[in-house]
């Protein structure tokens, strides 16, 4: 029983670690996952919030596998738990199915299914904390280590300023959920549903994806001036890309003299952009054969 413990004690603290991680890699998705759930009230303010759990989780993983307070560290692990699940209790009743993340983008789990794995998790404390010993030591050596690991995040993940990246406001994309562009590489498409060298782009843009394992992602940006809607645009032009709709003045701010218009995008920047000749300029500017 005492080595089961041990073992059940280790991956405690190892999913509180692994959560951590997946949150650190890409903290951007994080940021707008916090956004629209209402949890922070600007970007800003969700970048220090994500920092803020990253380090919060990363510590008490590390603690919970060392072999002290364990009683005390349940408590915190149970409660923290308890309440992440009454908030995803909150987004099933409002309706928000998306990825809640728990486990950034790397696992995709519904708040249905994150609270099943919270529940597994709080059980899993409260049996470790009936059958732990608790090994004391100084209240002070993981108040600091915990506060000095929260606080060293801004370091270790700096808050970029991805103010003049045009596309930081785009932020969910059907059917694919939250995005973060500023984290991704590839193809922004500016297209207008009603236009037909759009549609032709497109086309362009749909053959080169099936013909290059290679090629980059793609999402779009359609603005609807007329009639025609997403699905008869797709069904026109045998394509299917990540989308949102945008508005008349993001669409003229977005596009050169007429659409369409592609951006290379990575890393939060703008790294080039094309009005004509979508194929060949593509093709040369990746090295794409055939």
């Amino acid at each position: 029983m005492k080595n089961f413990i041990v073992v059940l004690r280790i991956f405690l603290g190892l999913s509180f670690l692994f959560s951590s991680y997946t949150k650190l890699i890409a903290p951007g998705f994080f940021e707008i996952t916090l956004l629209d759930q209402g949890l922070a009230s600007s970007r800003d303010f969700a970048a220090h919030m994500t920092r803020f759990f990253i380090g919060l989780e990363f510590s008490l993983g590390i603690l919970i596998i060392l072999p002290y307070l364990t009683k005390s560290l349940m408590l915190l692990s149970g409660g923290l738990l308890s309440v992440f699940t009454i908030h995803l209790v909150y987004l099933i009743l409002i309706g928000d199915n998306e990825n809640c993340g728990c486990f950034g983008e790397m696992i995709s789990m519904t708040p249905s299914e994150s609270i099943v794995k919270n529940i597994i998790l709080i059980f899993a404390t409260f049996f470790v904390y009936k059958k732990s010993s608790e090994k004391r030591i100084s209240i002070l050596i993981p108040n600091i280590f915990m506060l000095l690991t929260i606080l060293s995040m801004w370091f270790i993940i700096p808050i970029p300023n991805n103010k003049n990246f045009p596309f930081q406001k785009y932020s969910n994309f059907i059917p694919s959920g939250r995005i973060d562009l500023a984290e991704k590489e590839g193809l922004v498409a500016i297209f207008n549903l009603d236009c037909d060298h759009c549609q032709e782009a497109a086309i362009e843009l749909s053959i080169m994806k099936k013909k290059h394992e290679a090629f980059p992602k793609v999402f779009v940006l359609y603005f609807k001036e007329g009639s025609t809607s997403v699905k008869e645009f797709e069904k026109i032009s045998g394509s299917q890309f990540p989308y949102t709709l945008i508005d008349v003045n993001s669409f003229f701010d977005l596009i050169g003299d007429s659409p369409p218009r592609i951006y290379y995008i990575n890393n939060g920047k703008v790294i080039k952009i094309w009005d004509d000749n979508f194929t060949d300029n593509i093709k040369s500017f990746f090295d794409l054969k055939g």
